[in-house]
């Protein structure tokens, strides 16, 4: 996942490694014309993964998506529902991860669910780009309000502890908590003047005193039960991913976690699906020049419209 370029990334992306067949384009100084019209290609399909039935109905609607009754594209006996159509000439498969399929009527929430699906949807799909969306918990103390959208700028997971001290601490730091920068859009913040903050995932609705420790130690403004998992998921097969969280209740707040939960579900799941409504417009008008390296460093790029890194997308009036 990308963070802006550091000396560090640099570092991890140096000239030895495997570039693509594609066309290279320097950090520094890429070159005028760099894809030629078999590499400048407009993004095609666009994969929304969502934990929620609630979450996915209002971009269902939104989208004129219908629901794929087939079921051959995965496996036989999951839950996983794909709905699909064209909107404004993208390919657009959201997928939703469904019905549990002993308890009936409850959601397929939490990170198994989130990985299983991002990689059975990446196989099948193709996808060009990803966007996780869903609700999350705010931090008021970082500022989270209710019905706050935020773009995700790093994941972290908060409950993955692995205790076992090594150099570093990498197998707790870098494998446990996972933490990731992710794909940096400033286009499109600056368009849809998002907010922007860090989001920490974990397999619990409320928040022990052992992950709020971790949650602080994220630096997390919102807090998810899904997003470093698809985050993980798409960094392993290499697609460029998003993430957009709309805030149902402050974790730090006064109320019942659960109850604001509730309370506020389903008005934040309309402004949840305006937001990424507006997301897909501002997509469907922008073309992508690919220039990325093969590596296995867990970092990659990606900006809007700027003449510094290894993607590049050019909205056709700003072109």
């Amino acid at each position: 996942m990308a963070p802006p370029v550091k000396n560090a990334v640099r570092a991890a992306a140096a000239p030895t490694e495997e570039w693509s067949s594609q066309p290279e384009v320097t950090a520094a100084h890429p070159p005028k014309n760099a894809a030629g019209d078999g590499d400048r290609r407009p993004i095609s399909t666009v994969l929304i993964i969502i934990a929620m039935q609630t979450e996915a109905l209002p971009l269902v609607n939104k989208f004129h998506l219908s629901e794929d009754i087939d079921g051959s594209l995965f496996p036989k006996g999951v839950p996983w529902v794909r709905y699909h159509g064209i909107y404004k000439e993208l390919h657009i498969n959201l997928v939703w991860t469904g019905k549990d399929s002993i308890l009936a009527g409850v959601d397929s929430i939490g990170t198994i669910s989130a990985s299983l699906v991002s990689y059975a949807s990446i196989q099948a799909l193709k996808p060009d780009l990803i966007i996780n969306a869903g609700t999350a918990g705010g931090f008021k103390a970082k500022g989270a309000c209710v019905a706050d959208v935020y773009l995700v700028s790093n994941v972290a997971f908060h409950d993955r502890r692995i205790p076992i001290h090594v150099i570093f601490f990498c197998v707790n730091y870098l494998y446990g908590i996972g933490a990731r920068q992710t794909f940096s859009t400033p286009n499109l913040i600056d368009e849809l003047n998002l907010k922007v903050g860090k989001l920490s995932t974990g397999d619990s609705l409320d928040m022990s005193p052992q992950d709020e420790v971790l949650i602080l130690a994220n630096d997390a403004v919102v807090k998810d039960m899904e997003g470093a998992a698809v985050a993980y998921v798409a960094d392993l097969l290499s697609v460029p991913a998003i993430f957009i969280k709309a805030v149902t209740n402050t974790v730090d707040g006064q109320k019942s976690i659960a109850e604001e939960f509730l309370q506020n579900l389903i008005a934040v799941c309309t402004t949840l699906a305006q937001t990424v409504s507006q997301v897909v417009d501002f997509i469907s008008g922008v073309y992508q020049i690919i220039g990325i390296r093969k590596s296995t460093s867990v970092y990659r790029k990606l900006y809007i419209n700027t003449d510094e890194y290894y993607i590049l997308k050019i909205m056709y009036q700003f072109a």
